[in-house]
């Protein structure tokens, strides 16, 4: 079992920096690709990011490429999402996702979630 808890989210500003930090415990962090999600009410949850268990893969929604970043430290068992230059259109609960070994994009493809931290971007 993979405990996950997301954090930083917030109202920002449009343009703002905020960074999400979501901890993991319970299995070896470092045995898991993971992924950052977001959903707004009435439609799916999408993929944003994903970085694999070694930290030597990433890959992004193509909407947020060159604007979000996703970076892990497993030393200390977190996984960072970096969103530059936000849009009113990125407001959405955030949620991180833990799957073994290899990245994937699909929700279906991740075993473990958190709880989800929500975004809101002001105009």
């Amino acid at each position: 079992q993979v405990h996950l808890v997301e954090s930083g989210g917030g109202l920002v500003q449009a343009g703002g920096s905020p960074r999400l930090s979501c901890a993991a415990s319970g299995r070896t962090f470092s045995d898991f690709a993971m992924g950052w999600f977001r959903q707004t009410p009435g439609k799916d949850r999408e993929f944003v990011a994903a970085i694999a268990a070694n930290g030597r893969a990433t890959y992004y929604k193509q909407s947020v490429k060159g604007r979000f970043a996703i970076a892990r430290d497993n030393a200390e068992n977190t996984v960072y999402l970096q969103m530059n230059s936000l849009k009113p259109e990125d407001t959405a609960i955030y949620y991180c996702a833990a799957r073994p070994n290899t990245l994937a994009t699909l929700t279906g493809e991740y075993a473990y979630w958190g709880q989800g931290t929500q975004v809101t971007v002001s105009a």
